[in-house]
């Protein structure tokens, strides 16, 4: 049975006790208030990081009032403390709408802005293999079949009529079917080689510059087809409204891929693991924003290139969706969110 000397003594050790630590309860408590009136992005970086801190003190202070026995009004209220910081710091879950809206507006273009090199080499190996392509098959059209498989070509030969070349990018029917096969296997099937770009730029990039590289010259030798027939300015507005945003999607799959090559061919300081590690985290992020925009040209193309037969309006929406990916990821988000999440 408690004596009152006892409960007195009791007493002066939850004085006690309170005294050295209640200030830090105090703002835990407030940074808690904080939290759930405006959610845990409210905080800025000092608060941050005093909060997990916080947190444990509160922890290390319950315990020990509970094994001194302190009263159990400053237990109770060590506990609910300590209840609703667990629900903060570890229960605190952003909303699927919110994250996926923060990839696309600030990790995707920062992942995008801080791997220029490789993005800008891919563009160059393919830019190149596309010229290749175009220019042996202009000067000999046997090159075109080294360049095209039968299955790609789908019947589009050099032997081919320039009237039937035509009336596949505008009017007959049963020519815009036969060109429309083709049209899925060298774009749709695009998503598949981007995808592929990245998954083997592992073996030191070299499997993806030579997918770059292939797929380059047969989208050129292909547009010497229609070059050869006067054709170029129809057929490249039939391909482009929705080929720059596939296109480009492509090269910056090849890009993540040259990323990881890289990461293993020139480690730096780091080791081959690590740098792989840092270099396949932003990489993985360029992938699956492509894979959005691979969804966004497969709309274009299932409308655009169905239901729009003027030339120049296939230009006008080509271009427009070209400067709106580059002023995306050149101006999307701030660098306070990319550069520290891309990497």
């Amino acid at each position: 049975m408690s004596t009152p000397a006892d409960n007195n003594n009791g007493g002066l050790k939850s004085f006690v006790f309170r005294r050295e630590r209640e200030a830090a309860w105090r703002q835990f408590e407030s940074l808690l208030g904080k939290i759930e009136r405006r959610g845990l992005h409210t905080l800025d970086q000092d608060e941050l990081i005093r909060l997990p801190n916080l947190y444990r003190s509160t922890l290390s202070s319950l315990s020990v009032a509970r094994g001194i026995s302190l009263d159990r009004s400053l237990v109770r209220y060590l506990e609910n403390l300590a209840t609703r910081g667990y629900f903060s710091v570890y229960g605190a879950r952003a909303k699927t709408s919110s994250l996926i809206a923060d990839f696309f507006v600030n990790r995707l273009p920062a992942a995008v802005r801080g791997a220029v090199i490789p993005m800008l080499l891919s563009l160059l190996i393919f830019t190149f293999a596309a010229a290749v392509g175009f220019g042996f098959t202009m000067a000999n059209e046997d090159w075109y079949h080294a360049f095209m498989s039968e299955s790609s070509a789908q019947g589009r030969t050099p032997d081919t009529s320039t009237e039937d070349l035509r009336a596949g990018l505008f009017s007959d029917e049963d020519e815009k079917q036969l060109l429309d096969i083709f049209a899925a296997h060298l774009f749709s099937n695009n998503a598949g080689v981007g995808m592929l770009c990245f998954a083997v730029g592992i073996f030191f990039g070299i499997p993806t510059v030579l997918i770059l590289m292939t797929n380059g010259a047969m989208l050129g030798a292909f547009a010497a087809l229609y070059a050869d027939r006067g054709l170029s300015v129809e057929l490249w507005g039939w391909l482009l409204i929705h080929g720059t945003t596939e296109l480009l999607a492509v090269v910056l799959c090849g890009g993540a891929g040259l990323m990881l090559g890289g990461a293993l061919a020139f480690p730096g300081r780091h080791t081959r693991l690590e740098n792989l590690a840092r270099a396949g985290r932003q990489a993985a992020v360029i992938v699956i924003g492509c894979v959005g925009m691979f969804f966004v040209a497969g709309l274009l193309e299932g409308f655009g290139r169905q239901e729009i037969n003027t030339t120049w309006v296939r230009y006008l929406i080509a271009g427009a969706m070209l400067v709106f990916w580059l002023g995306y990821f050149a101006l999307s988000g701030g660098n306070r969110h990319g550069r520290r999440r891309a990497s």
